[in-house]
């Protein structure tokens, strides 16, 4: 006891000195190396291009593996299937599909009526693709099927393309329904082998990362913006009214102001169905969301009130005795395979193409959510093909575009739901429906879908939060979330998307076009140099300046980078340049005059002396001492000419009139310029012309340039564009910044105090 008493305060103080001493030695760390420039840099490393890799070559090989490593590719059921744990996930998996079921019945007969179609192709479009996608799909917690924002996509195809006024009975303008639905079915169905091609295509040409031009902020806008959509073309349901089809701009705006003109015609029981079944669905989620960890199931809310309003509905007769409108005929069995409409294609491909786009993005969203929590991974172009082949099997099977739901997928995770499984379980619970248990609906009131639909887009709804909170963290992406939110409600969801899209990339374009430009200086004691409007204790290295882009020039913005580092640096040096041009051409032209002046000296003088020999030949002494005089005058200009242009005859060099200090111009208080291009990431041609500009330019005003820190790809690209040269050589560019700093004061171009600073630094 006592040794451990008196060891204890000893090992503390060895310890505290070890820390000392290794905080010392943290302070005095310093590191000593020779400057490199990227020849040398290169010659250390043992520099060489990479090889290319022909990755092609590997597309045509054929063995047992690589036929093997294909299958398992584009089928995962195949992998993941054989090595299915039955014991651990077989029972979650049953529950968690028998839960998405029961919420995939209700939604898939409302949003039905969301695509403008008969309900029971609802029940299609969540049987099918859900089954195709358990066996190619590599997500195992994303529900599969009818999802809100697809099918009021689909519906503003459908009621443009196949409005009720194109299905008019003569005798007494009644909408002929049987005809109107048969057509919006061939739409629908043509659109879906439509988007089943896109993504098809797009997944097997491995152009999965599409969906990343999609920024989150673009999306939750427009998902808010489609679940206004949503929200407003459930109002005739809601209200009982026959309300005119529009499509295209400002369709939104025109279907709310004759909901608000028609609201006096509103049935009544119409209205008292929806609102009743509104409140029973909005008291059972709360139910669900307070009972969530007493519950082993959450309560099937959406399954119980649709009994009821079916059962009610039957026994009152609300359809005979109150005017409400009800579901209808629902054929019992599956219907057989019909061919897409080829001559539909050139109608439908624009909104194929967005609806596929928009598709995707939801799924791979969701996909990467739950694949980050559960830890494993999810292949984006699988997930396109999987996809695609879901929706082009299933319009051949007259179902209308799917997606995934976030509702569904999160009850999917939450009931214990582990694999693809669960998906296929509750595509055949759908199946017993279609074939047995589907003409039971067939008194369910509409209104009733409708009003599931409206408190299930609650949590689309809450993305309008998303407006405070963006505020705040950054406003560019509200600007984003709000362009897209206006431009999908005023021009509709095709038109909105393809504006959000262009504004969102044009955005990306224009911050590169106003990036932050700096003029670094050194932190004391360090070789870190950071800028100096934001570091006070940064300090500009005397006679050095180093500038500094934090994005990478290209020919969008070289142009902006050449015009900031001439402003930064506190030099006009396009004026300097002009004004000493000016000068050398004002030198030329009186050295042209004195030359001129000279010759026509030499040739009067020649003239003076020969008229003098043959006139006077009579003079006495004293005329020819005058001629002689003359050429001593001109023989003495003719000396102060030559020694204002040429050279001494010993060799001496004469001063150099062409600098700045001889022409009596200011120069500039530095006599180096180092350009950090660490946010360099490529180069094309209109960046080597502005380089080559900005070296050419300083060097006229008698400042060297140097770069640093390039990256390798940037360097090998400055090659292959014939940068380097014999007056820019790879000794002008450095490792790193502070190698650059070193060597422009070892080597200054006027004056003494750099290598002294130097050796300091």
């Amino acid at each position: 006891m006592g040794l451990s008493e008196t060891s204890g305060p000893r090992d503390t103080q060895a310890l505290l000195s070890a820390m000392q001493t290794m905080e010392l030695r943290r302070r005095d760390y310093h590191v000593e190396r020779t400057l490199l420039n990227q020849e040398q840099l290169e010659e250390l490393g043992h520099w060489g291009s990479a090889p290319p890799t022909r990755q092609w070559r590997s597309w045509f090989q054929c063995s047992y593996a690589r036929a093997r490593a294909l299958l398992f590719q584009y089928l995962p059921v195949l992998a993941w299937l054989p090595r299915y744990p039955v014991r651990d996930w077989l029972l979650g998996d049953l529950l968690s599909g028998l839960s998405v079921a029961i919420m995939q019945l209700p939604q898939g007969l409302a949003y039905a009526l969301l695509a403008g179609l008969p309900p029971v192709f609802g029940l299609y479009s969540s049987f099918y693709p859900v089954f195709i996608y358990f066996l190619f799909g590599t997500s195992r917690h994303i529900s599969v099927g009818t999802f809100a924002i697809m099918s009021v996509m689909v519906g503003s195809v459908t009621e443009s393309l196949a409005p009720d006024e194109d299905f008019l009975q003569t005798p007494n303008t009644t909408v002929n329904e049987a005809a109107r639905d048969a057509a919006r079915v061939q739409l629908a169905s043509t659109l879906s082998v439509l988007v089943g091609l896109f993504q098809v295509g797009l997944g097997l040409v491995h152009f999965g990362f599409v969906v990343t031009y999609l920024s989150e902020p673009l999306v939750r806008g427009y998902t808010t913006a489609a679940s206004v959509q949503v929200f407003v073309s459930q109002l005739k349901y809601v209200f009982g009214l026959q309300l005119s089809s529009r499509s295209g701009p400002l369709s939104l705006i025109y279907t709310v102001l004759e909901v608000c003109w028609k609201l006096p015609q509103s049935v009544v029981g119409t209205v008292v169905t929806a609102a009743v079944a509104g409140v029973v669905l909005v008291v059972v989620k709360l139910l669900n969301d307070k009972l969530q960890r007493h519950l082993p199931l959450p309560l099937p809310g959406e399954l119980l009130t649709l009994i009821g309003a079916t059962g009610i509905s039957y026994g009152v007769g609300l359809k005979h005795r109150f005017g409400v409108d009800v579901v209808g005929s629902i054929p019992a069995g599956l219907v057989p395979p019909v061919p897409p409409s080829p001559e539909l294609f050139a109608k439908l491909v624009g909104n194929a193409f967005a609806i596929a786009v928009v598709g995707f993005a939801i799924a791979i969203s969701l996909g990467k959510i739950f694949a980050l929590r559960h830890g494993y991974r999810v292949d984006s172009n699988q997930e396109l093909v999987a996809l695609g082949l879901s929706n082009l099997i299933g319009g051949i099977f007259q179902c209308f575009p799917i997606s995934c739901s976030m509702s569904r997928s999160l009850v999917q995770e939450s009931t214990g739901g582990n694999t693809q499984v669960a998906g296929a379980v509750s595509s055949l619970f759908i199946l017993a429906i279609i074939v047995k248990l589907g003409e039971l609906f067939q008194d369910l009131p509409k209104a009733v879908l409708a009003a599931t639909i409206i408190v299930n887009l609650k949590g689309m709804l809450m993305q309008f939060k998303d407006i405070c909170s963006l505020w705040k963290a950054n406003r560019v992406d509200l600007l984003i979330w709000l362009v897209t939110f206006v431009a999908t409600i005023l021009l509709n969801l095709d038109l909105g998307l393809a504006v959000a899209l262009a504004f969102s990339l044009l955005l990306v374009v224009v911050r590169t076009q106003l990036p932050n430009y700096s003029v670094l200086g050194q932190v004391p004691d360090t070789d870190v140099y950071r800028d100096v409007a934001e570091y006070s204790e940064a300090r500009e290295v005397p006679g050095v300046k180093i500038f500094r882009s934090s994005v990478t020039m290209y020919f969008a913005n070289a142009e902006l980078y050449s015009d900031a580092l001439k402003q930064r640096c506190g030099v006009d040096v396009d004026h300097l340049i002009s004004r000493k041009k000016k000068l050398l051409r004002k030198q030329e032209l009186k050295l042209k005059q004195l030359q001129k002046q000279q010759s026509q000296k030499q040739a009067a003088s020649s003239r003076g002396t020969s008229f003098s020999i043959s006139v006077n030949t009579g003079l006495g002494d004293t005329d020819i001492n005058n001629v002689e005089d003359s050429k001593v005058k001109q023989a003495s200009t003719e000396d102060k000419l030559d020694g204002t242009v040429a050279s001494d005859p010993e060799g001496a060099k004469a001063p150099d009139v062409s600098t700045l200090k001889a022409l009596g111009l200011p120069q500039p208080d530095f006599h180096s310029l180092i350009l950090d291009l660490s946010a360099l990431s490529f180069v094309d041609t209109v960046c080597l012309k502005t380089l080559k500009n900005i070296f050419r330019d300083f060097r006229e005003i008698e400042v060297e340039v140097y770069m640093a820190a390039c990256h390798t790809p940037v360097v090998a690209q400055l090659e292959v564009g014939h940068f380097f040269d014999a007056s820019i050589t790879k000794q002008h560019l450095f490792a790193t910044v502070h190698d650059a700093v070193v060597f422009a004061l070892q080597h200054p171009r006027s004056g003494s105090i750099g290598p002294a600073l130097a050796t300091r630094l």
